[in-house]
């Protein structure tokens, strides 16, 4: 069962979903409208199908990445010649593994990003067709943000616990399932859903820049990084705005939640391509596994690379299993001050990203131009597009530290000039899409370095966890948008809400961050324990 349980559950989330789409076909001559239907027996079904086949997925992952470190620790305790195998990985060519990988991964980052910039084209929907206030509304992204918070902490974590491979999986499995947040009845349910959509949301991030930055060469890890996550946000937004300029009009606003269903089931496809990170098995005491990886990435073991800094591992530490340990871990004075200092940056993007750029269509529309913010937006994402090649240029050739610094300014100046200037209330639109794009491009940069930037920062046995906290950090500073506008609803605010924690995130980085640009990952190796 624990080999086939993945896909048993992944046939039955689908089967649960197709249950709900005849009562969303019913409603087509109504535009759709759902509010106050009856939740019928075949929905019921269907989601009994889908939470019984998210759990009997998750049970067969964590049940096969529990029995492989059990047989790990009975072989050794620690991993011997890991510092060759890791200098090995550290100073490996390019390979057509390595950009398969670094493709079907921004994939995912495509359809992780969609999910939460989404919501800001659904609240105008769902006010209309549930009669909400403004205030009543923003408690929409405030879950599903909440959510997001939850998911980066727990799949971080459990990615330092069952591998990156395993989370990635579930996280497509339960991009499926909560697809039905578009089918639902009532606006609770449409809370319940978007919470759950957020958790899965929240995890795909940290991962796939856990197993990025630990299957990649270190000369190309921080451009190709970097492309890989400029790219993947500003596709996932530009997607989700094509979506609702495009889809929305015809299948009104549930439809932009119907297609995590699609996206979810090809990211799921796509993962026959995604090997476990050959570091993560070296952590767990499976240099035999981690070879096989190596050799698909073209990768031979050698005993030293000429040139590079790679030092000898230092003593195994006992490991830290619990998520409290791991965290624990983060905080040790070798890592506390770097932490604290991304975890700001993360903040300070949150609210521009999640707080002001999230609710910008619900002001556009409050200042009349409700039909053209979808495509005011959409093209603002499609401009910063050949912006991420160059945040890839200055992080990889300039310095991760300084680069990650100059955008942070940058995006603070823009929030400014939308405080003292106000164009959202201008006649031309050419003036508000001229500065929206300058404001995407250095929060775009700043997201786009910053998860990079985490993953690097720790070593394997803390990256998932590191780096998921990081994220949560990001997320947690777009829950402030919300509650900023139920409270003052001002575009003004949410802008200068966002610049002052930028401000002082860039003042952290600028003191106390470290360069990683071309450089090994740090490796401090923890005992493998026997069992739990």
């Amino acid at each position: 069962m624990k080999r086939y349980g993945v896909w048993i559950g992944a046939v039955a989330i689908l089967a649960g979903v197709s249950l709900h789409v005849p009562d969303y076909v019913m409603a087509a001559p109504d535009h759709f409208m759902m509010a106050g239907m009856a939740m019928g027996t075949p929905m019921t079904f269907g989601m009994a199908l889908i939470i019984g086949g998210l759990a009997l997925a998750g049970w067969s992952l964590l049940a096969t990445g529990k029995a492989k470190r059990a047989l790990a620790a009975k072989a050794r305790r620690t991993t011997p010649g890991a510092a060759d195998q890791f200098a090995a990985i550290d100073g490996a060519r390019l390979s057509r593994a390595h950009v398969v990988l670094a493709l079907v991964l921004t994939v995912g980052l495509v359809v992780d990003t969609m999910k939460p910039a989404t919501l800001g084209f659904v609240v105008p929907g769902v006010r209309h067709e549930y009669g909400l206030t403004t205030a009543q509304a923003a408690a929409l992204p405030f879950i599903a943000l909440t959510g997001t918070v939850i998911g980066s902490l727990l799949w971080g974590y459990v990615a330092d616990l069952v591998g990156r491979r395993s989370t990635i999986v579930f996280s497509a499995l339960l991009y499926i399932g909560t697809s039905i947040c578009g089918f639902m009845p009532s606006f609770g349910w449409n809370l319940v859903m978007c919470f759950i959509m957020g958790m899965s949301a929240g995890g795909m991030l940290p991962t796939v820049y856990a197993l990025m930055s630990e299957s990649v060469p270190s000369r190309y890890r921080g451009w190709l990084l970097v492309l890989q996550s400029g790219f993947g946000a500003t596709l996932g937004y530009l997607v989700a705005s094509g979506a609702a300029a495009v889809l929305a009009p015809l299948l009104s606003w549930r439809f932009l939640w119907v297609l995590g269903a699609p996206t979810g089931l090809l990211l799921l496809i796509l993962c026959r391509w995604i090997p476990e990170s050959p570091r993560f098995l070296l952590s767990i005491g499976q240099p035999a596994e981690a070879e096989q990886v190596m050799r698909t990435y073209g990768i031979e073991l050698v005993s030293a690379i000429p040139g590079d800094k790679t030092e000898p591992l230092p003593a195994a530490r006992p490991a830290r299993r619990s998520f409290i340990g791991k965290v624990g871990g983060l905080l040790v004075p070798e890592y506390r001050w770097r932490t604290i200092a991304v975890l700001l940056y993360g903040l300070g993007w949150g609210l521009v990203n999640w707080g002001f750029v999230t609710f910008l269509p619900t002001f556009l529309s409050g200042a009349g131009m409700s039909s053209s913010a979808p495509a005011i937006l959409f093209t603002a994402s499609l401009l910063t597009v050949p912006a991420t090649g160059l945040a890839a240029l200055l992080y990889a050739r300039w310095s991760s530290r300084r680069a990650i610094i100059s955008y942070a300014v940058g995006t603070v100046l823009v929030l400014s000039l939308f405080v003292f200037l106000r164009p959202e209330n201008w006649d031309s639109a050419g003036p508000l899409v001229a500065l929206l794009t300058v404001l995407l491009i250095g929060a775009g940069g700043m997201i786009a370095m910053l998860s990079p930037y985490a993953a690097e920062i720790y070593p394997t046995a803390l990256r998932g966890t590191g780096s998921g906290l990081v994220a949560a950090a990001g997320k947690a500073g777009g829950l402030g948008g919300p509650l900023l506008v139920a409270s003052a609803p001002s575009l003004s605010t949410l802008a200068v809400a966002g610049a002052i924690p930028v401000a002082l995130a860039a003042l952290a980085i600028w003191r106390t961050g470290i360069e990683t640009a071309a450089q090994p990952l740090v490796e401090t190796p923890e005992i493998v324990p026997a069992t739990d």
